[in-house]
């Protein structure tokens, strides 16, 4: 915004930096809300309330807000932001708002301002030297909004003039004398309900008095007094709009009384880190004498539209106004300021983007779910086979008591809706689904709708970006253990024991059809596509873990806070693996000192463990990292290859054969080798002795 300009006779004149409005979205949905259930066709004008900043940085536009909150009569100013009380007038029609009498709208809002100020109320008052007129038409079809403000200022019968050309507050006074009027400023308006934009500096003994108003006299010397007022302009000599009704109130009760008006405008930035009034205004004006006068100057104030000209202004919100898109927004801000604030490289479009497949909307699964939903994710698919039971309302953080009853709702589908009831904007899907597990023998009646259940569960990983395992037992989560390593996918892995916690990421594979992997250079750190799997420290295929399981291994006896801890954990690590530049391939350090921390082994947001262990009862955490097992039952090569060869037969002799997915990765081999070597040979004197012994 550019400076205004004057002729070349009126250098002396001082000019002032008009409003810009700024509105917030949330107010037009607020005022939509008030037309449909309060206002209906009623036009009385209403009270709503906005405010000022005096601490853009340059280049910024001299802004007026009005917030979702302004019609919250009661609401708290933003924290050093001055109040603006405003007058809203809604019309019904287009034509109502078109034919409005403008003029007469402004000077019954003068006469309001002049009031005040020749009944001294603005000296008790002085918020009331600063209002604003609001005139809007909303079409509540379209979501069409036409709108128009105003800033009533009064205009006196001749121009204010400056005594010399402004200047600035380090030229008149020593830093420690600008600290010291800090100190009594900010004493000042820590005494106030909010914040003061109009207010009095007393310059005596080389102290600074911050007082109000309507106390100047009762300091005497007024030659050493300031009038001052929080300056939301940033143009370098141009005072605000705020400082114009504040002059016409000194001209009429102190004009006679003094022979300069020292005026500070105060401009308070923030930079690098401090605080900052060193570009404040200090002027010297000569004001015309209003004594005497009892007519209402002229006022002026509507706001210019952004062709400049003295027109209202139109904004479509057709697209946004919908509470669901409302939601989507505000989703989207909360993550955005981490990004505005802290981490311009957060890349929140890959991760609102990531399709999230969760096996088990247990406690586990629910409390996920939710927390990818506070990260934004818009694909979130759950799948479980089991019903709502009346423990599970306590510890399963989306469902209700209501969804125990009748036998209780299917988890995974009353999971998506709670979802849906929580963001509508989410793409959140339920799916009954039992998974085939190896140990679990599958007879000759089951087959197809086993084939089938392992299809659907394939096509699921297929079209995931994301896999998160979350099921009760350790051989369910082999199947899509194998499926996510053939297809290349992110798995995270959570699993609960009573006061212990595991949280894993699976190593994602380069390649299955060449070489071995190359040998470690460095055990400081495993590439992340030779990292290990949730199978990979067993040297037992997964059996039937069902099997004669008393009531306590029927249900996962863990803390109660336990979940939480890992489900957000999970995500976590899932957000710092999406936002590192080897995504899953990133390498995961070993090394308990992290000095050596290189870009290899952090994201954006830290470091990429492969596993995060908890022990609750000692309150410790540990980051240990291995490497795949290359006779692992789940991920190794060989096991990948089988499937890919010969695929559900392949799944079917695992389901059937307990000894078979040992006997293919040479497990089986590994533990008659181990058998052998354990086995000492005695002479026949050497067994007496040891009987002898024993």
């Amino acid at each position: 915004m550019s400076a205004p300009t004057a002729d070349v006779k009126d250098q002396r004149q001082l000019q002032f930096v008009s409003f810009n409005s700024f509105l917030d979205s949330g107010f037009w949905h607020k005022l939509s809300e008030n037309k449909l259930n309060v206002y209906g066709l009623d036009e009385s004008e209403r009270a709503i309330n906005g405010f000022y900043f005096n601490g853009d940085p340059p280049g910024m536009p001299c802004r007026m807000n009005v917030e979702f909150t302004a019609f919250d009569i009661d609401a708290k100013t933003p924290n050093r932001c001055f109040p603006m009380h405003g007058v809203l007038h809604n019309t019904n029609t287009i034509d109502k708002f078109k034919e409005c009498d403008k003029k007469q709208i402004i000077s019954e809002a003068g006469k309001k301002i002049w009031e005040a100020v020749v009944n001294g109320e603005a000296l008790e008052k002085p918020e009331l030297l600063s209002r604003f007129i609001l005139l809007t038409f909303a079409d509540l079809k379209k979501y069409h909004y036409y709108y128009w403000f105003c800033f009533p200022c009064l205009s006196p019968p001749t121009e204010v003039t400056l005594n010399q050309e402004p200047g600035k507050i380090r030229e008149k006074f020593t830093q420690e004398q600008v600290v010291n009027f800090l100190h009594s400023y900010d004493e000042y308006q820590s005494r106030q309900q909010t914040y003061q934009g109009y207010f009095i500096v007393v310059h005596s003994k080389g102290e600074f008095i911050v007082d109000d108003m309507k106390n100047l006299n009762k300091y005497g010397n007024t030659q050493e007094a300031y009038f001052g007022v929080c300056d939301p302009s940033t143009i370098e000599n141009y005072p605000g709009w705020p400082l114009r009704n504040l002059l016409l109130l000194i001209s009429y009760h102190w004009k006679g009384d003094l022979k300069n008006v020292n005026i500070l405008c105060l401009r308070d930035r923030s930079r690098d880190g401090s605080r900052d009034i060193s570009h404040s205004l200090i002027l010297s004006v000569s004001l015309p004498e209003m004594k005497g006068i009892t007519e209402c100057p002229k006022c002026v104030g509507w706001e210019k539209n952004e062709k400049q000209k003295l027109a209202p202004r139109f904004v479509n919100l057709s697209a946004s106004m919908d509470p669901t898109r409302l939601a989507a927004s505000a989703v989207d801000l909360n993550l955005k300021l981490m990004r505005w604030r802290l981490l311009p490289e957060l890349d929140l479009d890959l991760v609102s983007g990531t399709k999230c497949l969760l096996l088990g909307a247990g406690t586990l699964g629910c409390n996920v779910a939710r927390c990818l939903l506070g990260w934004g994710v818009r694909t979130i698919t759950l799948v479980d086979n089991g019903r709502i039971s009346y423990s599970n309302p306590v510890r399963q953080s989306l469902f209700v008591f209501d969804d125990c009853l009748k036998g209780g709702k299917p988890k995974a589908e009353a999971a998506a809706e709670a979802l849906k009831r929580i963001f509508p904007g989410v793409d959140a899907k339920g799916l009954s689904l039992s998974i085939p597990m190896p140990g679990h023998a599958v007879p000759d009646s089951a087959i197809d709708g086993v084939q089938k259940d392992v299809q659907t569960l394939q096509d699921l990983v297929n079209t995931h970006d994301a896999i998160f395992l979350l099921l009760d037992t350790r051989e369910s989560r082999w199947l899509p253990t194998l499926m996510a390593a053939e297809k290349q996918k992110i798995v995270i892995c959570s699993a609960l024991g009573f006061d212990t916690y595991l949280v894993m990421r699976h190593g994602v594979k380069s390649d299955f059809e060449g070489g071995e992997p190359a040998s470690l250079s460095s055990y400081s750190s495993i590439p992340g596509d030779q990292l290990g799997c949730y199978f990979c420290n067993d040297v037992v295929a997964p059996g039937n873990s069902l099997k004669d399981r008393t009531l306590d291994q029927q249900c996962t006896v863990s803390r109660p806070g336990i979940s939480y801890m890992a489900s957000a954990l999970a995500v976590e690590l899932l957000v710092s693996v999406l936002q590192h530049p080897q995504k899953g391939h990133a390498s995961a350090d070993t090394s308990a000192n992290d000095d050596h921390l290189s870009k290899d082994f952090v994201s954006a947001l830290g470091l990429v463990p492969h596993q995060i262990r908890c022990f609750v009862s000692r309150f410790q955490q540990v980051l240990p990292a291995c490497r795949a097992f290359d006779k692992c039952t789940a991920c190794s090569k060989t096991v990948i290859q089988q499937y890919r060869k010969d695929g559900f037969d392949f799944l079917r002799r695992a389901f059937n054969d307990p000894s078979y997915l040992e006997d293919l990765t040479g497990l089986t081999q590994m533990h008659q080798e181990t058998l052998d070597a354990e086995v000492w040979g005695f002479s026949e004197d050497e067994e007496c002795s040891s009987m002898e012994l024993s």
